[in-house]
């Protein structure tokens, strides 16, 4: 055996790397880990939608009646919804079922998230990936609550630049993704803060980064409010970039915080 082995497998090198490891309690992940930790979450995720899928599938009729209920509260409205193909009826039913999964599960998939995050956080802060995923969920569904309050006045105004004696023939899958991608939009736009805290705790981001580009912050608030909000009126877009840059800051206040607190621990 050579002396390479020798001193390998000898008493004082073993030493070490149970010491090393005693040093490491943590178990931080390598690159390698963390890829195997992402696909794993990433299954996860795939497996709680497709449950989410089948449960929505059994949703369908009652999702559907309250998603077009906006068309027949409009007092005159000759809107309807039509399917221009055999199998449209069906792939809408596929998409609808999708949707509603989606957001159903979202408490899945954001927990899933703040698993991932987890393994980076030391075990004083595993209570934060806790937190992490409840943030999300409450945050996600104000987001989507936004956007079932603005979609029907949206779909009341729109619709009323219709010219008298016509009919509004829709395209339902059309109707359809515009009212669901206005909620995942919403929903999406109120996990932005989190991200940032997220980012923040993993060391990637500090707070003072953050205020330094509150201008960038303020311009994408407003571009997405912009392009979220379907309201020819200024006004819901100037409240919901306002909502989103309140958020904002309490994602800066948390991530100072936080830097403050590492910084105590260092010194």
């Amino acid at each position: 055996m050579s002396a390479a082995s020798n001193a390998l497998n000898s008493p004082e090198k073993r030493k070490r790397i149970g010491s090393g490891r005693r040093d490491n309690p943590e178990a931080r992940m390598g690159v390698a880990q963390h890829l195997a930790e992402l696909r794993k979450r990433l299954i996860l995720v795939l497996i709680g939608l497709v449950i989410g899928t089948v449960a929505g599938w059994f949703l369908y009729e009652p999702v559907m009646g309250f998603l077009v209920q906006p068309l027949r509260d409009i007092e005159g409205s000759n809107a309807n919804l039509n399917f221009q193909t055999i199998g449209a009826a069906f792939d809408l039913k596929l998409t609808v079922s999708l949707w509603i999964s989606i957001i159903i599960t979202s408490p899945w998939w954001i927990t899933q998230l703040g698993l991932f995050i987890a393994p980076a956080l030391k075990r004083k802060e595993k209570l934060y990936a806790l937190s992490f995923g409840l943030t999300g969920v409450i945050l996600f569904i104000a987001g989507a609550a936004s956007a079932f309050v603005i979609a029907p006045k949206a779909i009341e105004i729109l619709q009323g630049f219709t010219p008298d004696g016509t009919e509004s023939l829709l395209h339902a899958n059309s109707y359809i993704t515009f009212y669901m991608r206005l909620v995942l939009a919403f929903g999406v736009s109120f996990l932005a803060p989190e991200v940032l805290v997220a980012l923040n705790f993993l060391g990637l981001m500090s707070a003072k980064t953050m205020i330094r580009g509150w201008r960038w912050a303020t311009i994408i608030a407003f571009v997405f409010a912009a392009i979220a909000n379907p309201l020819p009126s200024p006004w819901p877009m100037v409240f919901q970039a306002l909502a989103l840059l309140a958020l904002y800051l309490i994602a800066v206040l948390i991530s100072w915080l936080n830097d403050r607190h590492r910084a105590k621990k260092s010194n």
